[in-house]
């Protein structure tokens, strides 16, 4: 998250944020049909009320204590660059405090609601990982827990800016007293959420995964998506929405947001390409759900590289990331997890990779320009210090909530169902 330009105006950002919020907050449904086409067609409506109810429960935690944990600043610290002060903004009441009704914080609510969109959409990327197996109040627990405690300090971590500051540079030259230690501090370049969003995301999927155990009878090719259109719409509701996930994290209608428009639509489509050459190769066939599978991973890959990279550079880092992950889903036969929807094999992977990507392409920093290793050794901090954070954390929140009250249904509901089970209702009830 860059500092906000002086020019425009403060009401025209924050009309940007608000755009930008509205289309990130898309995102979190476009998951939602993503998902959902990919499952079982008796799991369907689980797989997408899981990404509702983070809708539900995260927006309201982050009003009541989510910003404050996020962006506090000065002494609102609890541990300083670590950890903020969830009582500091209780409610948004600084935000609001600021002048009468007529004289609100525009701004400040702008950028509080533009974040929001983030924290709800990084906790529905997690559950994909758990698909056809979850408890929906188990789900409700972890995604409340994992909030709190993984993603408000990380979203800190990251997108909690510092006036003076500098996206690029040595450990402690930013002057970042009231930022994160990770992009303030260690000069991480996350623009939009490589580490904070899919590299979180994408831990914590491959923790529950390993709590959770396998659906019944996995192996490779055990269930082909159910409803590939309404895969292919979610991706292009992802797409569509991921516009405002990257060029609104500039804060600004400007250069650097533009370039992240670009990269944003140039790199998931060269990763289409990347994913399907790869998919024909290995398969002998391109699918539609490789299709929607490369555009979502070069996505994952360019968020954190939008505002650094050339587009010719974010061209390349699709293609690569496209290819890389097309291999990598494969990864959870070979190695035993069930990772149901490759949240791992996309988001986490996905996001190492354009995170680290920078610290050999980023324009003015990486290895290519500089001729020093420095950006590459800090981005891989930054990745691998909230993959770790997040995994262990995860693994906790998620072994516990297994051992009292019960994290997986039991395997003759998951055979009969999740959906009726859970829900009582049906995705497709059909009269005959």
């Amino acid at each position: 998250m860059h500092h906000f330009a002086a020019s425009p105006s403060i009401f025209d950002n924050s009309l940007w944020l608000m755009v930008g919020a509205a289309l990130v907050l898309l995102m979190t449904p476009g998951v939602a049909f993503f998902y959902g086409g990919m499952v079982k067609a008796k799991s369907v409506i689980s797989m997408m009320m899981m990404s509702f109810g983070a809708i539900a429960l995260v927006a309201v935690l982050w009003v009541i204590y989510g910003y404050s944990m996020s962006f506090s600043s000065g002494g609102d610290w609890l541990i300083p660059h670590v950890l903020a002060n969830p009582f500091a903004d209780l409610f948004l009441q600084k935000e609001f405090g600021k002048g009468t009704l007529d004289t609100l914080d525009v701004h400040g609510f702008a950028f509080a609601g533009f974040q929001a969109t983030f924290a709800i959409i990084t906790v529905a990327l997690i559950s994909g990982a758990i698909a056809d197996r979850a408890k929906f109040g188990a789900w409700m627990i972890f995604a409340g827990v994992w909030a709190t405690l993984v993603y408000f300090p990380v979203a800190s971590w990251v997108f909690n800016f510092t006036v003076g500051g500098s996206s690029a540079g040595g450990f402690g030259q930013h002057g970042y007293s009231d930022g994160g230690w990770s992009v303030w501090g260690l000069g991480v370049n996350d623009f939009a959420g490589g580490t904070a969003v899919h590299i979180n995301a994408g831990a914590a999927g491959l923790a529950l995964a390993l709590v959770l155990g396998k659906r019944v009878g996995f192996k490779k090719g055990m269930a082909a998506a159910h409803n590939v259109p309404l895969t292919l719409l979610g991706a292009a509701l992802l797409w569509f929405g991921w516009f405002g996930f990257n060029a609104g994290s500039e804060g600004a209608v400007d250069g650097v947001s533009a370039l992240a428009w670009i990269n944003t639509l140039a790199a998931p489509a060269a990763a289409t390409i990347g994913w399907l050459i790869v998919e024909k190769i290995k398969d002998g066939k391109p699918t539609s759900i490789g299709a929607a599978s490369g555009a979502v991973a070069g996505l994952v890959a360019i968020t954190p590289a939008c505002n650094i990279l050339a587009p010719g550079w974010g061209i390349l880092l699709g293609l690569i990331t496209g290819a890389i992950c097309a291999i990598a889903i494969e990864l959870k036969f070979k190695l035993g997890f069930d990772d149901s929807l490759d949240v791992v094999g996309i988001h986490l992977v996905g996001g190492i990779v354009g995170t680290l990507y920078i610290g050999f392409f980023g324009t003015g920093i990486g290895l290519l320009y500089s001729g020093s290793f420095y950006q590459l050794g800090a981005q891989a901090v930054g990745a691998f210090g909230v993959a770790i954070y997040s995994f262990v954390l995860a693994f906790a929140i998620g072994w516990i909530i297994e051992k009292t009250m019960g994290f997986r249904i039991k395997n003759e509901d998951e055979v009969a169902g999740v959906d009726t089970v859970v829900h009582g209702e049906e995705a497709y009830a059909l009269e005959s």
